[in-house]
């Protein structure tokens, strides 16, 4: 199965901990977290208790958030947050060693909201350096460091694909940086107004990952009017061969009826 659950969105009636299990109950073999812990650095016994709820789940973990703040609390990243840059540097060896610990490639770095009384190139200007120096972080384990669009976030500046990539190519140029790809969240790139089907056409074998929900509602698959299915199908046909991140919201009772149907249909 190539579905990877996002397990910081789906199945929140339990306790995190708990939710791989949970996924793995539910048929699937993969999961992947935005940071799920309260802090840049958390403590050693809070790293293994994370650990062990994946591997004793038996499940691969596929993808892991760099600290992005107070997400509930309207953060977005930390990459182009001059005041708390420090926070994401420290964030970068605790990352790499979840990752080459789990076998986890694929780590997102949210880019960051405006901050008022900050200069847009000075924020950019570090943004730029700290993905350079986050993708120098996980290149030692063979990571790859994803670059994200974001609907809902007033000032969150990467909209579009377009804008994502902007930023892909400048961390390319000044650092030479080559494992940073973009994270094709379909669902924020369709609320955002983007062209999803030219973006598939003319990226799908760089994606660096795959992220679905439907709209509106940020739903299950077949909940909205987004055909999903047929741009995961295409994006294949043009090369990609990761996984797709499952990153909707949906009670746990029906997450994965669409799913289950599919399988049957099958």
């Amino acid at each position: 199965m190539t579905y990877t659950v996002n397990c910081s969105i789906l199945l929140t009636e339990l306790p995190l901990l708990e939710r791989p299990a949970a996924a793995k109950a539910a048929g699937f073999d993969a999961v992947e977290f935005w940071w799920p812990f309260d802090t840049s650095v958390p403590t050693e016994a809070e790293i293994t208790r994370f650990e062990n709820a994946i591997t004793d789940a038996g499940v691969q973990l596929t993808g892991l958030n760099f600290n992005a703040g107070n997400m509930p609390g309207g953060d977005r990243g930390l990459v182009s947050w001059p005041a708390r840059s420090a926070e994401f540097l420290d964030n970068i060896d605790v990352v790499a060693g979840i990752g080459e610990r789990l076998g986890c490639k694929a780590f997102n770095a949210l880019y960051g909201n405006r901050i008022d009384g900050e200069l847009e190139e000075r924020q950019d200007a570090v943004g730029a350096e700290n993905l350079a120096t986050a993708a120098a972080g996980v290149a030692r384990i063979g990571g790859t460091v994803l670059l994200e669009p974001v609907s809902g976030a007033p000032q969150y500046p990467l909209l579009t694909a377009a804008d994502a990539l902007k930023v892909i190519a400048r961390v390319k140029e000044d650092a030479g940086t080559e494992n940073i790809k973009l994270l094709a969240d379909f669902y924020h790139l369709a609320v955002n107004g983007d062209d999803v089907s030219t973006v598939i056409e003319n990226h799908a074998k760089d994606f660096g990952h795959i992220q679905i929900a439907d709209k509106p509602g940020r739903g299950a698959p077949g909940t909205g009017e987004l055909p999903l299915g047929e741009w995961i199908a295409r994006s294949r046909e043009l090369g990609y061969e990761g996984y797709i991140g499952l990153e909707y919201k949906e009670p746990q009772e029906s997450a994965f009826s669409w799913a289950i149907r599919h399988r049957a249909a099958r």
